[in-house]
């Protein structure tokens, strides 16, 4: 009879989980790679006839790309407190209608001061976004599933860059004339207006909270809400969050520094990349078409968006998240300052590829570490806090990249500097789990 009862809890388990999975995931994931395309694409309009049509020097166009984190950092935290109070079907509705029009609008800039006010307004016009869905996976998958869940989200990472990078191109190829507008700036006007689109959908097909989830059965929802709150009482037992001191405590900021050193790394690949593979027909004598550059630019994405998902199902299964995080950042931090070193374009993409896979496998175990420990407005506070420190890299990443290039002539200063910050994040990671034992010992 026991044996029964345990199989039925086991079963019932797996049907909810799964149910949730297909009904929230794939349309999360969906989001994110509208969000992550309008975030990057002016790395693909860069080097495709913006640069030259605006007058940007390399770091005027990074100053232009990494702008968007300062608008960006300045309303993360109280977007996230905004989600947990009003809910997450209306805030991300809100998100995704104000994005789309401002990512539509940098179509008709005129000149580079106006795309970088624009670019600044979308990040202000985003914030909240990604730390709102990281708190909106906490209200439906109990922390043994997180990890995993994080990694299908943020596969929308790698494919919107893979599969971005080839629609922005074509777009940029195909669409250079139709309504007058310039190839980079037809990209920019469609490429803005899925989000409107979505927002409709987000107000419909979201649900807030298991309890209010009619999708599922009576038992599905009880079982559920149970699970996450006896996590939660959990975790309170254990100790109590509040906001203030998820603000304020050095372990959340200790988290947003080793954030900001894989952050570094994804976003100065992500603004640079196209240009770094345009340079390599300087370099190697090769030649590519846009669309060849297209493809180039997904290979490092497409495979790290495998390895990502396996990674992170690893770490769910073995339960250690500090040396998912540090072993991925360390070999991307050291495989990426040698890329320009190499003498063919096919053994520098093999080192790209590695950097990138490592940043991709780092990223979602990371995002299981505030959620072991935080929870309720604390856990909207401190996720938003780590997302918004951290994304300070997003900023200095392009310009530090485009200064760096401005100043050297050479991409390979900028690289080495890449390098340096992903292996800080490791060494980071790995102190904090130290410090985190010593404490515990002491205790």
């Amino acid at each position: 009879m026991e044996q029964n009862a345990r199989v039925e809890s086991v079963d019932l388990s797996r049907a909810t989980l799964r149910k949730v999975t297909i009904r929230l995931v794939p349309f999360l994931g969906l989001l994110y790679f509208v969000n992550y395309l309008d975030r990057v694409n002016i790395g693909f309009a860069g080097p495709n006839g913006m640069k030259a049509d605006l007058g940007l020097s390399e770091t005027a166009f990074g100053f232009a790309s990494g702008i968007f984190f300062l608008g960006y950092l300045v309303l993360e935290v109280p977007s996230n407190l905004a989600l947990h109070r009003f809910g997450a079907r209306r805030w991300i509705a809100r998100i995704l209608v104000t994005w789309a029009v401002i990512a539509s609008a940098m179509a008709f800039v005129p000149n580079g001061t106006m795309l970088i006010v624009l670019r600044f307004l979308l990040g202000v016009a985003e914030a909240g976004f990604f730390p709102g869905i990281l708190l909106y996976l906490t209200y439906w998958f109990p922390q043994r599933q997180r990890a995993r869940m994080v990694a299908l989200f943020m596969t929308a990472v790698p494919i919107s860059t893979a599969l971005g990078a080839t629609l922005s191109s074509l777009v940029l190829q195909w669409g250079n004339g139709v309504f007058g507008l310039s190839g980079w700036r037809f990209m920019f006007l469609v490429e803005g207006i899925p989000s409107l689109m979505l927002a409709a959908v987000t107000w419909w097909y979201l649900t807030d909270r298991p309890e209010q989830a009619n999708w599922l059965r009576p038992a599905e929802r009880q079982w559920l809400a149970a699970e996450l709150a006896a996590e939660e009482q959990q975790r309170v037992a254990e100790e109590h969050w509040t906001v203030r001191k998820a603000l304020t405590h050095p372990r959340i900021l200790g988290l947003a520094l080793v954030y900001g050193g894989i952050v570094y790394g994804l976003y100065a690949l992500g603004f640079f990349l196209p240009t770094i593979i345009n340079e390599f027909q300087q370099q190697y004598g090769a030649h590519y078409s846009v669309i060849q550059r297209g493809l180039i630019n997904a290979v490092p994405y497409v495979i790290g968006a495998v390895v990502m998902v396996w990674w992170a199902r690893h770490g769910d299964r073995t339960g250690e998240r500090v040396w998912h995080v540090a072993l991925p950042a360390l070999a991307g931090g050291l495989a990426i300052p040698v890329t320009l070193y190499l003498g063919n374009p096919f053994s520098a993409m093999v080192a790209v590829t590695v950097c990138g896979v490592g940043v991709l496998a780092a990223l979602p175990t990371f995002w299981a570490l505030p959620s072991t420990f935080l929870s309720g407005a604390a856990a909207a506070g401190g996720i938003a806090l780590i997302n918004s420190i951290g994304n300070i890299s997003g900023f200095a990443a392009p310009y530090m990249t485009g200064w760096l290039k401005d100043w050297t002539g050479t991409q390979k200063v900028g690289l080495w500097v890449v390098g340096l910050c992903m292996v800080g994040s490791a060494l980071g990671a790995l102190a904090l789990r130290a410090g985190t034992r010593e404490r515990a010992t002491s205790g």
